[in-house]
């Protein structure tokens, strides 16, 4: 017997067709330079999308071609999501916190032939433009400002082209559409190319219920930024569902979101753990000085993720009856491949059960196996102790890297995606990471998690922010250190951190020895804690 089903390929230009003609009047919102909000329709959005496929093509864009981005979170970017794939090209999403040396070898890795850039990235460009020479450099006048005539007018193409005369080259869906890099601290970043297999797969796992739940009737803010893993692939769920979108373009300190929350509130918004720590701070301190300037959207569903989201930062969003839902994966798993959603039965236990969970990576979403590999080689048990790394396979997770060799280091010898995390599982499907391989401190022959210490840590009513890391110890191999950042207007001493944790279960001997107290924790380019820049601080004092 054999199915009867069609074999119809799958591929985004469907969800570019069904925008267009279903969702017409639908809206998309950008915040310019200016803090200036323009609106576009998704009927408007359909046709210059299309009309960038077209003169992609027309300046001789061939199939597989590879077009970089490197732009804040607005409307054209969304027009090159569709219509850079649209032409049969990759995507190429640069990200613009990487140093100007990055920026150029990665360009030079994936050579890029195009380039579309914001104008007001442009000084960022000429850092990196001797390093990689692009065939054309099309800048978005996202200031307003007139184009410089030695570059292509993004605006000016579109309106030269044909969109209506525009046809789509034929492709498979296992085609390439975007390529992202990783953002690792070690090494060269390595490229991971998507197909349109695995976004439309990835994007119909998203939709679902459990993950982002999408709707037509939602109203989405991305703060996740569009040039890291695609923002977490919504920008695509968007687009299928027919939501309305609200772009915060480059205004991500926590006044300007507060400020667009208010003005556009959201249905469902995602970012960070860290520029959601640093707004629900400001708001809090808003509402203490009984400023009425703000308003939390009530219900918001809100995805957050990149890095663990401690128990302390759900609590204080659950308090204006905002559900923090914490999202785990990387740039390898295109990028979500679990989610902390509430099973029935977590929403009939008590508050601190909720939280506790609500505080761990989640479960596995459709389509995604993980399993929990021990030292031994062995998958370890469902029991919630066992400590092992996170290993992910799944039709949309990379198998190999651009142009680089598959390595065991990476890769498990069946194939499954080593991902670096450490993690347990419990009997209910949870997975709790304790640590990144690389940042686990090893006292005495011990394990000791940095997480664990940096979410108690946080928890304390004076701490803004906290990052553990190890520093070498002559008599017990590695020991915890504590950088912590103080709330403004509060104190804590070491001691009373120490007495802290003791009083939130950890031993004597997993308290830090040392706690430094530093202005902010250094960041990498995707918002997460930059240990290494703390050793090279720290390690040697």
């Amino acid at each position: 017997m054999i199915s009867t089903m069609m074999d119809v390929q799958l591929s985004l230009n469907q969800f570019l067709e069904r925008a267009g003609k279903l969702f017409a009047d639908q809206e998309i919102i950008s915040r310019l330079p200016d803090k200036s909000l323009r609106t576009h329709t998704y009927g408007e959005y359909y046709r210059r999308t299309r009309a960038l496929a077209s003169a992609l093509q027309k300046l001789g864009i061939n199939k597989g071609d590879r077009v970089a981005t490197l732009c804040w979170n607005h409307h054209a970017h969304l027009e090159c999501y569709f219509g850079i794939p649209a032409a049969g090209a990759v995507m190429h999403t640069l990200n613009l916190r990487l140093s100007p040396a990055e920026l150029g070898f990665i360009a030079d890795d994936a050579k890029d032939r195009v380039l579309i850039l914001d104008d007001i990235l442009l000084p960022l460009y000429a850092q990196f433009a001797e390093l990689h020479r692009f065939e054309h450099v099309i800048v978005f006048p996202f200031s307003g400002a007139p184009v410089d005539p030695q570059f292509l007018n993004y605006e000016t193409l579109l309106a030269d082209a044909d969109p209506d005369g525009f046809e789509y080259p034929v492709h498979l869906e296992t085609d390439p559409t975007s390529m992202c890099y990783t953002s690792g601290t070690t090494g060269k970043a390595k490229g991971v190319v998507y197909s349109h297999r695995s976004t439309v797969l990835h994007t119909l796992v998203g939709c679902g219920g459990d993950v982002w739940g999408l709707r037509s009737q939602d109203v989405v803010l991305p703060v996740t930024p569009m040039f890291h893993a695609n923002s977490w692939g919504v920008p695509y769920g968007v687009v299928m569902t027919g939501a309305k979108i609200v772009f915060p373009g480059p205004h991500l300190h926590p006044e300007d979101l507060l400020d667009l929350m208010t003005l556009q509130p959201p249905t469902l918004s995602l970012g960070v753990p860290t520029i959601w720590m640093t707004m629900i701070q400001t708001y809090d301190a808003a509402v203490t000085a009984k400023s009425t300037r703000w308003n939390l959207p009530v219900g918001m569903r809100s995805m957050v993720g990149g890095s663990a989201v401690p128990e302390a930062l759900i609590r204080a969003f659950a308090k204006h009856n905002i559900w923090l839902l914490q999202g785990w994966g990387m740039t390898e798993t295109s990028p979500v491949a679990a989610v902390s959603f509430p099973k029935g039965y977590i929403l009939k236990a008590d508050d601190n059960e909720r939280f506790r969970r609500a505080a761990m990576a989640g479960v596995p979403v459709p389509l995604v196996d993980i399993r929990i590999r021990t030292d031994e080689g062995e998958d370890a048990p469902w029991d919630g102790k066992t400590v092992g790394e996170i290993q992910v396979r799944g039709p949309y997770i990379t198998g190999s890297y651009h142009q680089v060799p598959v390595t065991e280091d990476k890769f498990a010898a069946d194939g499954w995606l080593r991902t670096g995390d450490v993690a347990t599982m419990d009997d209910a499907g949870f997975v709790r990471i304790t640590d990144r391989t690389k940042d686990l401190i090893k006292s005495g022959g011990e394990w000791i998690s940095s997480v664990d210490l940096e979410n108690a840590i946080m928890a304390h009513p004076a701490v803004a922010e906290a990052a553990v890391i190890a520093i070498p110890d002559p008599k017990w191999d590695e020991r915890p250190l504590a950088c912590v950042v103080l709330k403004a207007g509060q104190t804590a001493t070491p001691a009373e951190l120490g007495a802290h944790l003791m009083a939130n279960g950890f031993a004597k001997w997993q308290v830090p020895d040392r706690v430094e107290f530093i202005d902010a924790v250094p960041r990498t380019s995707t918002g997460k804690f930059y240990k290494l820049k703390l050793r090279e601080l720290f390690a040697g004092k």
